[in-house]
């Protein structure tokens, strides 16, 4: 299996299947390439409807030479430091940052959270984060408020009064009960559309189908939700 960075003619063929509309895992098998490095490819130069080729490759240069010139980050970075791997870490953050961005956050916002996740803090300030991702403080600052409206971090102000963001540890329960309600609300809309339509009609049998497939998808999770919640968050010797 062929390593390093991808190649001109390799990223060529990741746009030609793109447009063939080809699934990243048979892209990446042409290419003898591990899926992975395809769907990290093809998310961080516009995703699979605006991935070009030539554009590409001249953002990864840019990115190559930006990195050979940029010193060393800090000891005090995120994640550095009790004796880790500073390659697998960037990998990993890469890879977390890929996963983020297919469940429909933008770049820059997966970026910061999966900053914040694999910070042993569990929180950073707004310039460790500027720091960190070598980025402007007016992206990290955009990419906060996003994250706060969603509902995803919080901030809070230090001892020496600065502002600091915080990843809940039940912050992936809390994203999992709002796609659980997510989805109530396309089958509550889905059945008012039976009224409407006519309860005999295929269209209304459609939209019915519809919204029992929600209901019965959206009260499974809220009850797997709560089920390992409480397990996950019941101490040893209690309960």
């Amino acid at each position: 299996m062929p390593g390093g960075r991808l190649t001109q003619q390799e990223r060529q063929q990741i746009a030609l299947g793109l447009a063939d509309g080809l699934a990243y895992a048979e892209v990446a098998r042409r290419l003898d390439r591990p899926t992975s490095t395809v769907t990290r490819e093809v998310m961080r130069n516009g995703g699979p409807t605006a991935y070009r080729a030539d554009v590409a490759h001249r953002a990864t240069e840019r990115r190559a030479r930006r990195r050979k010139n940029t010193p060393p980050r800090e000891q005090g970075a995120p994640v550095h430091g009790h004796g880790r791997d500073d390659e697998a870490l960037r990998a990993y953050e890469e890879a977390f940052t890929v996963l983020l961005m297919q469940q429909g956050l933008p770049r820059m916002m997966a970026r910061v959270l999966t900053c914040l996740f694999i910070a042993d803090a569990g929180s950073l300030t707004a310039s460790e984060l500027v720091r960190h991702l070598q980025v402007s403080p007016a992206s990290v600052s955009k990419a906060i408020a996003f994250l706060e409206e969603q509902g995803l971090i919080r901030r809070e102000r230090d001892e020496r009064r600065r502002e600091r963001y915080f990843v809940d540890d039940n912050v992936w329960y809390q994203s999992t009960i709002a796609s659980a309600q997510g989805i109530a609300r396309v089958a509550e809309i889905a059945r008012q559309g039976v009224g409407v339509l006519g309860v005999d009609t295929p269209a209304a049998a459609r939209l019915e189908n519809i919204a029992r497939f929600s209901d019965f998808i959206s009260e499974s999770i809220l009850r797997a939700a709560e089920q390992v919640r409480e397990v996950l968050h019941t101490k040893p010797g209690t309960g």
